[in-house]
């Protein structure tokens, strides 16, 4: 099976848990990026106006591959906007899709995002996971955003997230 593992990461934890799958099952890792630099400005006034902002390398490249996971994190609810044109693309172009994130967790779940992949893409994704930085940090007490912001995955964190997310995938094909 042909597997395209892509990734848009703020924080670089969305980054370094998709290099890790994408090695883990012998897929093409593609990172996504951005002409300027992302901002918590220009993140909120993306997601208030629902903007596409332009992204490299183009998404048309993405119709090879048999199955495609996406990894970012999850801003206001909703799904990072750097990955839109993606989703978009998939919606004039449907393939087999997974979301995969590692976002703070610290306001609760957000119970909206597969309705908005399904909105953007026309289709369910095939595997969906949506870990909490906060039940990594504490299962005791709830940490507070400013303690998810800051965290960075060890290599531990790493590799028992790649293990879960690589035997959901092998499962599902």
């Amino acid at each position: 099976m042909n597997i395209a593992v892509i990734s848009y990461s703020f924080t670089g934890n969305n980054e370094a848990l998709a290099r890790s799958v994408a090695k883990a099952l012998s897929a093409e890792y593609i990172r996504i990026s951005e002409a300027k630099p992302r901002t918590l400005g220009r993140i909120t006034f993306d997601m208030i106006f629902d903007r596409i902002p332009l992204v490299q390398p183009k998404p048309e490249q993405i119709g090879k591959y048999d199955i495609i996971l996406f990894f970012g994190p999850v801003w206001m609810g909703k799904v990072a906007t750097p990955l839109r044109a993606y989703l978009k693309y998939l919606k004039k172009n449907p393939q087999k899709y997974g979301y995969l994130s590692i976002n703070g967790g610290a306001d609760g779940p957000n119970p909206k995002v597969p309705g908005e992949l399904r909105k953007r893409t026309g289709a369910d994704p095939v595997v969906f996971i949506e870990q909490h930085i906060a039940d990594l940090i504490s299962a005791d007490h709830k940490p507070a955003r400013k303690d998810t912001s800051a965290y960075k995955l060890n290599e531990g964190d790493i590799n028992q997230l790649t293990g879960k997310i690589v035997k959901k995938v092998r499962d599902m094909t």
